[in-house]
């Protein structure tokens, strides 16, 4: 795949294209990059993924506490494992925010990017004060030789996927309707650092991953994990807070991985999340929160045996 983080997108192959932000690659993202997949192939076309960088909501600022359910890195990841030639991180400020939507659409796509079909959710706007829609893309796709297909948004339980809606399950916990909508579990992708090493002196040794600064956690607290290290998935159990009781003042994610006992610093781990087990507390003494560890470690190996996970059962668990 190739990756591009600049404005040199001409392109010499024609290409089949999709606009968006893209982040967390939910069910709608999914179904807008399988379609472009199957134009390009059908067609000799290259496929294209057009996003941008970093999010317009940074940008705008129009959220002070906006996080991105995938951080850069780890949508990257994702896009190459789902097979695109090409994903653009287009660079954004304000001033490219002002260009037109038909300075976009014609001279960028259509000429610069020789765009043969443009793919688009039905709700997609873009261009100065959002005024580019379908409807232009249509209209100026006719004259221009240019193909646009707009994809109806997708459904869960009744309301459409998006990725604010999956932010919000993630801020309450609802991790099951997250990862259902997000088709991959919820991920953390990150380098092991060395940390205290005081989960090995109670029994429970784990792994701490740094996350990229703008990435969305859910709510500081313990959860049932799976984490995949040199192609094997790892059950485990996940703090995400600060660890008070060990007077703890950064925010970590250290995860507790059963049956692993390999020193791994500097290597990348994917950890996956489930199921919410228990908000951060601090205990009255070390010897109660090992016995609260072993309590999450049972709870957790019970999910993992449990109907509930079934739905997510990798073939060599089945």
């Amino acid at each position: 795949m190739e990756h591009i983080t600049d404005g040199r997108v001409d392109r010499i192959r024609p290409t089949a294209i999709t606009l968006g932000n893209f982040d967390g690659l939910h069910q709608g993202h999914r179904a807008l990059i399988q379609l472009t997949k199957q134009f390009a192939e059908e067609e000799g076309l290259e496929s294209v993924a057009f996003s941008f960088s970093p999010h317009p909501m940074l940008v705008f600022r129009k959220k002070e506490d906006f996080a991105l359910i995938m951080a850069p890195s780890e949508k990257k990841f994702t896009m190459e494992q789902m097979g695109v030639d090409t994903y653009i991180e287009y660079p954004f400020d304000k001033e490219f925010a002002a260009t037109s939507a038909e300075d976009f659409a014609v001279k960028l796509l259509f000429e610069r990017m020789k765009c043969k079909v443009l793919v688009v959710g039905e709700n997609y706007h873009f261009g100065s004060n959002r005024s580019g829609n379908y409807e232009f893309l249509r209209r100026v796709g006719q004259e221009h030789g240019v193909k646009v297909i707009a994809v109806p948004s997708v459904q869960y339980e009744g309301e459409r996927v998006s990725s604010s809606r999956i932010r919000q399950c993630l801020v309450e916990k609802d991790l099951e309707d997250a990862n259902r909508m997000l088709t991959v579990p919820y991920f953390i992708l990150g380098t092991v650092k060395e940390g205290k090493k005081l989960g090995r002196t109670i029994g429970f040794p784990t792994v701490n991953i740094e996350p990229h600064p703008l990435k969305l956690f859910p709510p500081n607290g313990v959860y049932a994990t799976k984490t995949l290290y040199q192609g094997k998935y790892y059950y485990g159990v996940t703090n995400i807070g600060k660890n008070p009781t060990v007077n703890g003042t950064q925010k970590i994610v250290e995860t507790y991985l059963f049956d692993f006992n390999q020193t791994i610093y500097g290597e990348t781990l994917q950890t996956f999340f489930y199921k919410f087990l228990r908000s951060e507390r601090k205990f009255e003494s070390v010897e109660e929160l090992q016995k609260q560890i072993a309590v999450n470690a049972e709870q957790t190996r019970a999910y993992f045996a449990s109907e509930e996970y079934a739905h997510w059962k990798a073939p060599e668990e089945k």
